[in-house]
């Protein structure tokens, strides 16, 4: 049985997103950096998000930025709202559906169609701040790029209890005796595609509508360190998280989806 897994695995990084090409052969009108936003269901605070980036991206127009916005099949007005906005968008915009339930497959849906060379999961709830792009092209200006980055994670709504938030503010990496769930969020984590190429897609079992319910980021994080890739949390590029759980029974369910996934 492991060895079909892992016979699998191979099937599933060879079909993965193609690496960023090299000298000639790169695309020039490629972006610097794809956001990748995956939503269901929350076409009410879908806006605020990618208004967010559209700023982000406004305030760092010198580098090169798009938007793919992944409708996980959604039954609210989520698509038509994801269709006008990228009618009227000024930063290039990219609506998919991916009907599959499971944010997992909306992770891969949105890896399939980004074209930028460094890839920054965003999720539907979460603001980015207005400097997030100044910080990522800080970070990524060493040239270093065979690692996963997460940056800080704050409260959106200080009525929100708080949890699925990261505030620490020391710099550091990932280490074997350290548990992996939470050390980067989902909601903020960041990659050079040739990382994304190398680890291959999100694993579907995983993550909120899927079988597992949560961890699709933390099996990633696993999956990316057994292949040497490190894994660093920042304490900038942050973002501020929406996520409007403010009574026990909430995050009582939130633990329990963690553990089981």
């Amino acid at each position: 049985m492991i060895v079909k897994a892992h016979q699998a695995l191979q099937r599933d990084r060879s079909t993965a997103l193609d690496p960023a090409p090299t000298g000639r052969g790169r695309d020039r009108s490629a972006p610097e950096v794809s956001f990748i936003i995956c939503t269901r269901n929350r076409v009410a605070v879908l806006d605020a998000c990618i208004k967010s980036v559209q700023a982000a991206c406004r305030a760092h127009a010198g580098f090169a930025a798009e938007l793919v916005v992944v409708d996980n099949g959604s039954s609210d007005r989520t698509a038509e709202r994801l269709a006008s906005i990228a009618a009227a968008s000024d930063i290039p915009f990219t609506p998919v559906c991916e009907p599959r339930p499971g944010l997992a497959a909306a992770r891969n849906a949105g890896l399939r169609r980004a074209r930028g060379r460094v890839l920054v999961f965003v999720d539907d709830d979460c603001a980015v701040h207005r400097d997030y792009l100044r910080d990522l092209e800080r970070h990524y200006a060493s040239g270093e790029q065979w690692l996963i980055r997460g940056g800080r994670v704050e409260l959106g709504d200080a009525r929100d209890l708080p949890f699925t938030i990261k505030r620490s503010w020391a710099r550091e990496r990932l280490t074997p005796d350290v548990h992996p769930g939470g050390f980067v969020l989902g909601c903020n984590m960041t990659m050079h595609r040739d990382v994304a190429a190398r680890i291959g897609y999100f694993d579907e079992r995983f993550g909120a509508g899927g079988p597992l319910r949560s961890a699709e980021d933390t099996d990633y994080l696993v999956r990316a360190m057994l292949l040497g890739i490190a894994v660093e949390y920042v304490p900038d590029m942050t973002i501020f998280h929406h996520h409007g759980r403010r009574d026990r029974k909430a995050i009582e369910k939130l633990h329990r989806d963690y553990s089981l996934g």
